[in-house]
C-alpha cells in the first residue's frame, strides 16, 4: 500500500514538472518528463509494484535467495579448486593411475572432467611457431619500404 502511494506521488510530481516545462515552451523535454512520470503509475496499475513488494518483504523469499547464493558459492569454489588441482598436476606432471593430481584426496576412479580423456582441449599456452626455412635477408636500417616486410613474411609463410 505504501509503495503504491509513493509511486502515485512520483507520477503526480513528474506530471507537474512536465506541465511547468511545457509552459516554458520546451515541449519535447516536457513530453519526455511526462513519459518518465507515467512509468511508476503504469507499474502500479499492472501489479508489478505489488509483486515486487511481496518479494522484498517476505523472509522466505530472502531465505531462498540465500540458498541460491550458497549453492552458487559452493559451485564456484569447487570449480576453482578443481582447476587449481589440474593446473598443479599439469605443472608437475605427476598424476596417479586415475588421472588425478598426485596426493589429491578423493575416490579412486573419479577423475576431473578434463583429465578423463574428454574431447575438450585443455587450456595451454600455444607453442611457438617453427622458424621459417628461408634465410633472412639483410635489411638496411633506413629503408622506408621495409616497414611491412615482417608482415609480408608472415603472410607468405601461411600461404596468404
Amino acid at each position: 500500500m505504501l509503495a503504491e502511494t509513493i509511486c502515485s506521488a512520483l507520477a503526480a510530481a513528474g506530471l507537474g514538472i512536465a506541465a511547468v516545462t511545457a509552459y516554458r515552451k520546451r515541449f519535447l523535454t516536457a513530453a519526455r518528463i511526462a513519459a518518465y512520470a507515467l512509468v511508476p503509475a503504469g507499474l502500479v496499475l499492472t501489479g508489478v509494484v505489488a509483486w515486487a513488494s511481496d518479494i522484498v518483504f517476505k523472509p522466505t523469499v530472502w531465505a531462498g535467495f540465500g540458498v541460491l547464493a550458497l549453492a552458487w558459492a559452493l559451485f564456484a569454489t569447487t570449480r576453482a579448486v578443481e582447476r587449481r588441482a589440474l593446473g598443479k598436476a599439469d605443472q608437475t606432471g605427476r598424476t596417479d593411475q586415475s588421472g588425478r593430481a598426485a596426493g589429491k584426496a578423493g575416490k579412486p576412479g573419479k577423475a576431473p572432467r578434463a583429465a578423463r580423456g574428454s574431447a575438450a582441449p585443455e587450456a595451454v599456452a600455444p607453442a611457438a611457431s617453427a622458424p621459417s626455412l628461408g634465410q633472412p635477408k639483410a635489411r638496411p636500417a633506413s629503408a622506408p619500404d621495409d616497414d611491412f616486410s615482417d608482415i609480408e613474411a608472415i603472410l607468405k609463410k601461411h600461404g596468404i
